[in-house]
């Protein structure tokens, strides 16, 4: 909890609004801008002496139910409120839906990474956009039915593309997957979505089932990964994460290191593209 920077936002915060915002009447003249502080601890809900102590950074840690409900005095923005818990030392809530929208920047950094594969994955596992490159070394997802755009159902359910990777890479690759997907059950328990593929996976797959018992959870962050890809072998890559503001969206960007043989070789992918050499 960073007492000092919570106190000075929720000062300038009062200080923006007026008693009209707020429904309130102007009353007698004011000497200073804003709401006074027992009008925002009214608002709240709670006491003003407790209002008036976090904002002299003399309080003891709020509770989640007491930061939303002076998000709500101030009039706080969706931003203003995350800020808010932040400085408080809390976790935002997490009710914003998750969206299969990409943004159109992201969508111009994906196409301006022509020698890497890159794609955009929602944070249920869904491949949302693809590079050629991503195309060359995953398929294309597009072409494939919408339920196996899902990449943990995909590896739960298609034997096929369990062959990516080395045999002694798969079980990582499992456990990796399903605590990623563990942690956005935890952050977005309410998604209907996310919880009926949760449902169908467990009554596929066995495997799947038992690992999501064990309850691991770990984010995908930055991870070196293996491809056994059927025309140019093996690659060695580093696997970049980068998320979205909202976490619901991740920018996956595959690199390998100048002058090593999976660099060779992922050259030679940009070359084959989506050309199948193992045909005649």
């Amino acid at each position: 909890m960073d007492r000092i920077e919570l106190a000075d936002f929720l000062r300038r915060s009062r200080a923006r609004l007026t008693p009209a915002d707020v429904g309130l009447s102007q009353g007698a003249r004011r000497r200073t801008p804003g709401l006074r502080r027992e009008e925002v601890a009214q608002l709240a809900g709670m006491s003003t002496d407790h209002y008036t102590r976090l904002e002299q950074a003399r309080g003891s840690r709020p509770s989640r139910q007491m930061l939303a409900a002076v998000a709500r005095a101030l009039r706080l923005t969706g931003d203003g409120r995350d800020h808010l818990f932040h400085l408080a030392g809390e976790e935002p809530p997490r009710d914003r839906p998750a969206t299969e929208h990409v943004r159109p920047g992201l969508l111009l950094v994906l196409d301006r990474l022509i020698d890497t594969p890159a794609r955009v994955v929602s944070d249920r596992g869904d491949v949302l956009a693809q590079n050629a490159m991503d195309k060359a070394l995953h398929g294309d997802m597009s072409a494939r039915p919408e339920a196996e755009h899902n990449v943990v159902w995909r590896y739960f359910t298609d034997p096929s593309a369990r062959e990516l990777f080395p045999a002694e890479d798969r079980d990582r690759a499992a456990r990796t997957a399903v605590a990623d997907l563990r942690a956005t059950f935890a952050r977005r328990p309410d998604d209907a979505r996310l919880a009926g593929l949760v449902r169908r996976l467990r009554a596929r797959s066995e495997e799947f089932s038992a690992l999501w018992d064990t309850h691991d959870v770990a984010v995908r962050r930055a991870d070196v990964k293996r491809f056994l890809h059927p025309v140019v072998g093996l690659l060695e890559l580093d696997c970049e994460v980068l998320l979205s503001p909202e976490h619901d969206q991740r920018l996956v960007v595959y690199t390998a290191r100048p002058g090593s043989e999976s660099y060779e070789r992922l050259e030679l992918l940009r070359v084959v593209g989506l050309q199948d050499l193992t045909r005649g």
